[in-house]
């Protein structure tokens, strides 16, 4: 029945989701619906908590609490057929439909989460987030990685599970609903390899599940890692440990997702200058231009703006210490090529050094002979109009003699160092 509990062992609480408790519900792969306590100010940095398979919320209860008065937006989740959360109605257990619930949840939150998983949980969501393009997290917190998955088949892999979790009935309901132990174990490495955000791996000493040998490979695939080991702690390490566990995820996340915004102040750090610009979006151009011989000249560049509709004028702002300056500063004329979101190897090649940047790529040239790269979003011919120097750049004013667009395609952009994509919810 939905919102009965097949896998989990606390069904004698209630599943009172009009209750004064606070409960948040979510919808997640083929419309299940997803149960999950939350705690704390939603105005606060979002943690999401995913038990591992046949736990529920409620194990996490200590830790959320802990998290919430450190300052954190806790959302504390059962999973499909767990808990208070809807048992599918096609009997749908797939890694298929764990991950789908798992984004669907992430993307209806109102900030990206540190996601802390405890043992398949986490797994999980390392599979999801490191087979997903989009950023849908800003960290992630697993526990006790698996190490003899690799010499086990799903019948004993579950045959394991099961004999943990004392269910007479997980092994039969799982299997029947296409849950893949091997194909979960096959995801991870390349997961692993793609992840582009903080990790924490945090083993039990005494977990018979997970080495240290195991551990540290996986940590090595990972360019973010940290490992952390708890004395004392085994296969459940998150709650073996519970105090010791949540001081760790605390300090990894004060690390990394500090509760106070980082905040620049005249004379501090000019990185976190740079990082807070790196909040606005921008999209990517290349700007080119031709040399006094007729070579021609171009550079990635994303500060573009336009300027003036009457007379039509744009401008873009290139660093001081760039080796081409001298050429645009020489020129009459440059155009701006902005890219789409299909174009983002141009990006990296134009803002590579030693190598030719126009081989092998497909421009032409208008009245006023600068290159125009084929198949960008838009493109604007300039005539330079001023040219001002402030700082560290040089700021070019360009009239627009000549544009094209293609309405089409989707642009490039650029957010916090990292290219991004338009998402259409």
């Amino acid at each position: 029945m939905p919102g009965t509990n097949q896998f989990g062992r606390d069904r004698a609480l209630p599943c009172l989701r009009n209750s004064r408790m606070n409960i948040r519900e979510f919808i997640g792969f083929g419309g299940v619906v997803l149960t999950a306590d939350v705690y704390g100010n939603e105005d606060h940095p979002c943690v999401v908590l995913l038990p591992s398979l046949t736990q529920t919320r409620k194990l996490w209860g200590s830790a959320a609490k802990a998290l919430a008065q450190a300052g954190r937006y806790v959302i504390s989740l059962d999973l499909r057929g767990h808990g208070c959360s809807d048992s599918p109605k096609d009997c749908n257990y797939s890694l298929e439909a764990f991950m789908g619930d798992l984004v669907a949840v992430l993307s209806q939150l109102e900030s990206r989460p540190v996601l802390v998983g405890s043992n398949f949980g986490g797994w999980i969501g390392l599979a999801a987030i490191g087979n997903t393009s989009a950023p849908i997290a800003t960290g992630l917190v697993l526990t006790n990685l698996p190490s003899e998955f690799q010499t086990l088949n799903n019948e004993g892999i579950a045959k394991t599970v099961s004999e943990r979790a004392s269910s007479d009935d997980f092994e039969q309901n799982l299997f029947s609903g296409g849950f893949d132990f091997i194909e979960l174990q096959n995801k991870l490495e390349p997961a692993a390899k793609n992840l582009k955000l903080p990790t924490l791996l945090v083993r039990g000493i005494d977990s018979q599940i997970s080495s240290s040998g195991a551990t540290q490979r996986f940590a090595d695939l990972i360019p973010q890692a940290e490992i952390s080991e708890i004395e004392g702690a085994g296969h459940y390490v998150a709650f073996d440990k519970g105090d010791e566990f949540s001081a760790l995820v605390l300090e990894f996340l004060e690390n990394h997702v500090p509760h106070q915004p980082p905040q620049y102040v005249s004379g501090s750090d000019s990185r976190i200058l740079r990082d807070a610009m790196g909040c606005f979006a921008t999209g990517i151009t290349v700007v080119t231009t031709l040399d006094e011989v007729e070579t021609p000249i171009g550079l990635t560049v994303n500060s573009f703006s336009s300027v003036s509709l009457d007379p039509p004028l744009v401008s873009i702002c290139l660093g001081n210490h760039v080796g081409s300056l001298d050429v645009f500063r020489a020129q009459k004329s440059f155009a701006i090529n902005v890219l789409n979101t299909g174009q983002q190897s141009i990006s990296n090649l134009f803002s590579s050094k030693g190598v030719d940047r126009f081989a092998g790529i497909d421009w032409s040239t208008w009245e006023q002979n600068v290159p125009i790269i084929e198949g960008s979003l838009a493109s604007f011919e300039c005539i330079k109009k001023d040219m001002i120097i402030q700082g560290d750049h040089t700021i070019f004013i360009g009239e627009v003699v000549r544009a094209k667009f293609e309405p089409h395609r989707d642009p490039l952009l650029y957010l916090g160092g990292k290219y991004r994509r338009l998402h259409f919810g």
